[in-house]
């Protein structure tokens, strides 16, 4: 029964994982459920059974986020490009749909995005990838690894976590404007408060990007610090990087007591590696750090 249970679980994350890589392709029920290896008679409430929302829907709702990133973090594209990518024949049709979605034209959510719909709107999606893309993590699954210092530049996020993303938009213009592009310069997020604090005003976490240049500031707010070295745990996640708390709860509440292991005075952070939409969801990948003793 297990085994039964797990096969069909395996082929419903291999149509999500095939999503994933095709938004950009004909996503009709014929050709998802047959990577399913489903009767397409049957796999329309199966899917929807499975993730409770339709295929359909599934697919509108990942190719809408995808071009909101797009829209709200990179400006190499048109709106058009943005609206052909997401599988509309017309600017026009996208605007519609995403007034809709979001109560904001495409082009006014680029110049000053409002996250509280957008994150709203996504939840769906986010409840319906968390059923099965979630990995239940063991100790295998961890390392012990002595890292160096890193000099970085901080943006600080203090608030609630629903502004986080203009934040976010706002750090990403100055690395560009910095020249420190994710290639070459890391990216680390260092979380100084839970993910969901008592109070959202206590939310606190810092945007990184290493560097060991003098930091010009450009008018934001950018201090210098380091990420000091040393010996840490480190748990790679590779997709659903949105949400690294199972992470980094799996680390502090499972691993770290078996271990015999004493964490360091220093908060527990992430590099991240690889960034959607650049790569597509389910290939993001982060490194989670919790430094010991």
């Amino acid at each position: 029964m297990k085994a039964a249970l797990q096969n069909y679980q395996d082929r419903m994350r291999r149509v999500l994982d095939h999503i994933d890589r095709h938004l950009d392709s004909d996503l009709d029920l014929d050709t998802v459920s047959g990577v399913a290896a489903f009767s397409k008679f049957h796999f329309q409430r199966q899917f929807t059974a499975t993730f409770g929302l339709s295929v359909h829907r599934y697919v509108q709702l990942a190719r809408m986020k995808r071009a909101s990133h797009l829209l709200a973090y990179n400006d190499a594209q048109s709106v058009t490009e943005i609206a052909m990518d997401a599988g509309y024949d017309a600017p026009d049709a996208f605007a519609r749909a995403f007034r809709q979605r979001f109560g904001q034209s495409p082009s006014s959510f680029r110049k000053s995005p409002d996250w509280e719909p957008w994150l709203a709107a996504f939840g769906p999606l986010d409840n319906a990838r968390s059923k099965l893309m979630q990995k239940i993590l063991t100790t295998h699954d961890v390392t012990i690894r002595d890292v160096p210092p890193t000099r970085v530049a901080i943006m600080e996020h203090r608030g609630d976590p629903a502004t986080l993303g203009a934040t976010i938009r706002r750090f990403i213009a100055w690395r560009k404007a910095a020249h420190l592009h994710p290639r070459t310069s890391p990216t680390f997020n260092v979380w100084r408060s839970e993910r969901r604090p008592a109070s959202p005003a206590d939310y606190s976490v810092d945007l990184c990007a290493g560097t060991d240049q003098p930091i010009e500031a450009n008018g934001e707010e950018i201090k210098a610090g380091e990420i000091p070295g040393g010996r840490c745990a480190v748990l790679r996640v590779v997709g659903n990087t949105d949400n690294l708390e199972p992470a980094a709860l799996y680390l502090y509440r499972d691993w770290l007591p078996a271990s015999g292991e004493e964490a360091r005075d220093f908060p527990i952070y992430c590099q991240r590696l690889s960034f959607f939409p650049e790569v597509p969801e389910h290939e993001t990948v982060a490194d989670v750090f919790l430094p010991l003793k």
